[in-house]
C-alpha cells in the first residue's frame, strides 16, 4: 500500500470495525499527546488497553496496563504506535510474535517505518502511519453518518 495517502474509505472502515485498542507507549501524564488521545478514544466507546512496562500494574484513564502486547489477555482490533518511527519495527516484531494478531497496526504522527509495514501488510495485518485517530474520526465518521 502507498502509505502516503490513504483512501476515506480505508481509514472509516479501521475506525468503524475496531473495538479493542492497545495503545502501546501510553503515559499517565495528561500533558503528553498519547494521554489525550487515549481519553478520545475511550470517549468514543472503544475499549482502550495502555501498554507501557514502566508502569505496568498500575491504570491510566482507569484501564489496567500491561507490560508489553503479549500481556493483553484479550484478542485486540488494533494496536496504537506512540514510540519514536526508529521502534516501529520492533512493535511489528511483537504483533508478528502474538497468537491472535490484531487486524490494525497505526503508527501516530511522526511514526513511519515503510519497511516493516511492509512486513505487517504480508501477515495481514492493516496499517496506517503518521496519523491520527483524533484528527481523523471527526472528519471520516461524521461522513459516514
Amino acid at each position: 500500500m502507498n502509505h502516503d495517502h490513504y483512501p476515506d474509505s480505508y481509514i472509516r472502515d479501521i475506525l468503524s470495525s475496531v473495538h479493542t485498542i492497545a495503545v502501546v507507549g501510553a503515559s499517565p501524564n495528561d500533558a503528553r499527546p498519547n494521554h489525550g488521545v487515549m481519553g478520545f478514544l475511550l470517549g468514543k466507546g472503544y475499549h482502550v488497553i495502555p501498554v507501557n512496562p514502566g508502569h505496568a500494574g498500575k491504570t491510566i484513564l482507569g484501564q489496567t496496563v500491561h507490560a508489553r502486547l503479549a500481556d493483553i489477555p484479550e484478542t485486540i482490533d488494533m494496536v496504537d504506535v506512540f514510540r519514536a518511527a526508529s521502534q516501529f519495527g520492533a512493535v511489528v516484531d511483537e504483533v508478528l510474535a502474538l497468537p491472535r494478531r490484531p487486524k490494525v497496526l497505526w503508527g501516530q504522527f511522526t511514526v513511519r517505518d515503510d519497511a516493516a509495514a511492509v512486513r505487517a501488510e504480508a501477515a495481514g495485518i492493516r496499517v496506517v502511519m503518521d496519523r491520527c485517530p483524533v484528527t481523523e474520526y471527526p472528519l471520516l465518521m461524521r461522513k459516514a453518518s
